[in-house]
């Protein structure tokens, strides 16, 4: 599984029921703290209209679709960066994920407790987010006293590095996440060795139920999300888990009685692409499959996602785009108006490419 997104937030505020409703998975949930204790994990195939489109005008069966990985971690509570209620094990279950969705409570009920005792999103995300910077800081000043003799020697290597360090260190001692901190390319690459979780993009679903999805609480939750610059979800999850439990017709049966196009959890599996800034593109030489690759990537990358050895020996790309295919109607009409075009390993993959990889091991 190329990319993931780990669900995160205090205990009993539904995050397992979100995964459930994602994955049909069954996770196991109970009324009481740490229920889940080791992670659950879901692939979830991310919609796509365009997929079905390009299947009847090619003539392909049985289309392959594009996934997504969901592992749903058990609840933090303040104090994990300590090892508070397994803190240390379930923060090391979500530094390899590529995102993060914060599930944040914003229904009331007298048969789950709130472990704080009452509903108060901001403070409820504020608590996560500490012990977040707060296990950042643990690694990033370790890391600085590790290097410190090394910079003290005169190596400029490990100068420069300290220098990085102390800038983390400094934005998350304001107790700011790494998100939002403009990097560049040296301090990206240490980012990037350090695993630190809050530099991961992070996006706030208000688990609510469908009677209060413009609630005082769900706005609340809006708000701080768009003044963190992160995405932003309502969701009512146990409804959505209900409805992933009926089949596909009766689950659109039920939605088109409730005026719905797609169901919330459809828009969140589309929002984390969008999180992730993924794109997709397709193959279609023998069966047709949908790939997944971050934006900017280029055709000799995605050749690499598909086999190392598509990548190096790489020829060339053989390219056209589904709004060309659509305009057209078959690729036979495609290569007749000089719509195919070959692109060397240099090129960038456009979101809806079709491609067709030459190469030769």
């Amino acid at each position: 599984m190329g990319f993931n997104c780990g669900i995160i937030g205090l205990p009993n505020v539904g995050k397992s029921t979100i995964f459930n409703a994602l994955s049909c998975a069954g996770a196991q949930m109970a009324n009481y703290p740490f229920c889940t204790v080791e992670p659950n994990k879901g692939i979830v195939t991310v919609p796509d209209e365009k997929l079905g489109k390009i299947a009847e005008l090619l003539g392909k069966k049985n289309p392959i679709p594009t996934k997504i990985e969901f592992i749903d971690v058990a609840g933090l509570v303040k104090g994990a960066s300590k090892g508070e209620g397994l803190g240390n094990k379930f923060l090391g279950n979500i530094r390899n994920v590529d995102a993060l969705i914060h599930c944040v409570r914003c229904f009331k009920s007298e048969d789950v407790v709130h472990v704080a005792g009452d509903i108060n999103p901001i403070r409820d995300i504020e608590i996560i987010n500490t012990e977040l910077c707060l296990a950042d800081l643990a690694i990033l000043e370790r890391a600085k006293e590790k290097i410190s003799k090394l910079a003290a020697s005169g190596d400029r290597n490990a100068q420069a590095k300290i220098e990085i360090l102390k800038k983390f260190i400094l934005h998350l001692n304001d107790g700011k996440l790494l998100n939002c901190f403009d990097f560049d390319k040296n301090e990206y690459e240490i980012i990037t060795e350090y695993g630190l979780i809050t530099s991961m993009p992070v996006l706030y679903l208000a688990n609510t139920d469908e009677e209060n999805f413009k609630s005082v609480h769900v706005n609340e939750v809006k708000s701080y999300a768009e003044k963190a610059n992160s995405e932003f979800l309502p969701v009512a999850g146990k409804l959505e888990e209900e409805i992933s439990e009926l089949s596909s017709n009766e689950r659109q049966e039920y939605l088109n009685a409730m005026g719905l196009t797609e169901s919330s959890l459809v828009r969140l599996i589309k929002v984390s692409y969008k999180l992730l800034r993924l794109i997709t593109y397709y193959t279609a030489a023998t069966d047709l499959q949908a790939w997944t690759i971050q934006e900017g990537t280029t055709s000799a990358e995605a050749a690499g996602k598909i086999h190392t050895d598509f990548e190096r020996g790489f020829i060339r790309a053989e390219v056209y785009h589904y709004n060309d295919l659509i305009s057209a109607g078959s690729e036979h009409k495609i290569r007749e108006t000089g719509k195919l075009r070959s692109e060397g390993r240099g090129y960038v993959v456009k979101d809806a490419d079709i491609i067709r990889f030459l190469f030769n091991v």
